[in-house]
């Protein structure tokens, strides 16, 4: 099995934390929302706080499964915990879910720019320029991605808390009321959808061997999804308290409420600098896929260089989005329904079967060592 490291670059553990929290939120905050009002209405700010649950679950797998097997991405370590051909095929199952996701992820972008801003430029061209700006992020190496995490993702959250800010005066408390008029259930439901998005914690598989400070990975993995947790929470508050149940009518309700901002006629039409860092957090996010998928073949084919893949898997990707979604209204219908279902499966439940038998297979070594 091939345990080589690709490059040479390493990161912090809070780099890590800043690259999974844009991982998540980038295309969390434009999407989500809408799909959460539909269930839980005025209970849709507690629905992040259930969803949470497999965040923090998620991270601590993950962490847990780099810690049995160092150095080691679930690529790796699947054929060390299933043996080699169960492992191989584990492990391509893996890669085909990341390359889809990514191209889902894609076609998001390419869906907003069409729908808000780009109207005439064909998608090919938003989805191409993406794609070769990622690759070179991606070729430039882990340590590069991190320093542009770094930079660009504190823009998105500084973004999302004044927008909130802003909008204090336009904001209606009556809309949250009653609370929990129906139990908790609609909440819960309505946090089936960011379910889906705290399960992509599970990427950490694929920085972890470039962590410097392992010994903080954990701490940084956790405080992230708190970050994550408390910006779904603002934003669903947010919404809400403005639009009311009218927010599940809006394909962005994120969007339409940065248009009520103004403040003395000077601070303004704020929705273009909101695209514009969301891009820059999109960014972020697909560079981060993008790099699970290249990492992860240059390892399931053994390849001595992750770079000559780096192009090949951008084509890929282009290709996944052109057919991951045929229309704008299936891709609504599939994040809202069945896409949660399968990132929670692939992302936590296979993880977490996949842990369950290696520290059963540590027990029963260290028995037969006790014995002998």
């Amino acid at each position: 099995m091939n345990n080589r490291l690709y490059e040479k670059g390493k990161i912090s553990a809070f780099q890590m934390g800043v690259l999974m929290y844009a991982a998540v939120v980038a295309t969390e905050l434009l999407f989500v929302p809408t799909a959460t009002s539909k269930y839980a209405q005025q209970d849709m700010w507690l629905s992040p706080i259930w969803a949470s649950v497999i965040g923090f679950f998620t991270v601590f797998v993950t962490v847990a499964l780099n810690r049995l097997y160092p150095g080691c991405t679930v690529v790796q370590y699947s054929e060390r915990i299933l043996g080699k051909v169960p492992g191989k095929v584990l492990g391509l199952l893996f890669l085909l879910f990341y390359l889809h996701v990514s191209g889902v992820i894609m076609i998001q972008y390419a869906a907003f720019l069409k729908i808000v801003f780009l109207t005439r430029t064909p998608v090919f061209i938003m989805l191409g320029s993406m794609v070769l700006v990622c690759a070179y992020a991606v070729r430039s190496g882990v340590e590069v991605m991190g320093r542009a995490a770094q930079i660009f993702v504190p823009f998105l959250f500084i973004l999302m808390v004044s927008i909130n800010l802003l909008l204090i005066p336009e904001l209606d408390p009556q809309n949250l009321s009653p609370i929990l008029e129906k139990g908790l259930t609609p909440s819960l439901l309505g946090s089936i959808p960011p379910q889906g998005w705290f399960s992509e914690f599970f990427l950490m598989t694929f920085l972890l061997p470039y962590v410097s400070d392992r010994k903080n990975e954990m701490k940084w993995g956790m405080a992230s999804v708190v970050t994550v947790l408390v910006t779904m929470v603002i934003t669903n508050l947010g919404t809400f308290l403005l639009f009311g149940k009218l927010t599940e009518n809006y394909i962005f309700p994120v969007l339409e409420s940065a248009r009520y901002i103004s403040v003395a006629d000077f601070i303004e039409h704020v929705e273009s600098i909101l695209a514009a860092i969301w891009i820059m957090g999109l960014f972020v996010k697909v560079t981060v896929f993008y790099y699970a998928v290249v990492i992860g073949m240059s390892q399931w084919l053994n390849l001595s260089d992750h770079r000559p893949v780096v192009l090949p898997v951008g084509f890929l990707i282009v290709l996944m989005a052109t057919w991951a979604a045929p229309n704008l209204s299936e891709m609504f219908d599939f994040i809202a329904t069945t896409y949660p279902f399968y990132k929670i499966t692939m992302q936590t439940m296979i993880p977490t079967v996949l842990l369950l038998i290696a520290l059963l297979r540590k027990n029963l070594h260290q028995a037969a060592e006790g014995e002998g």
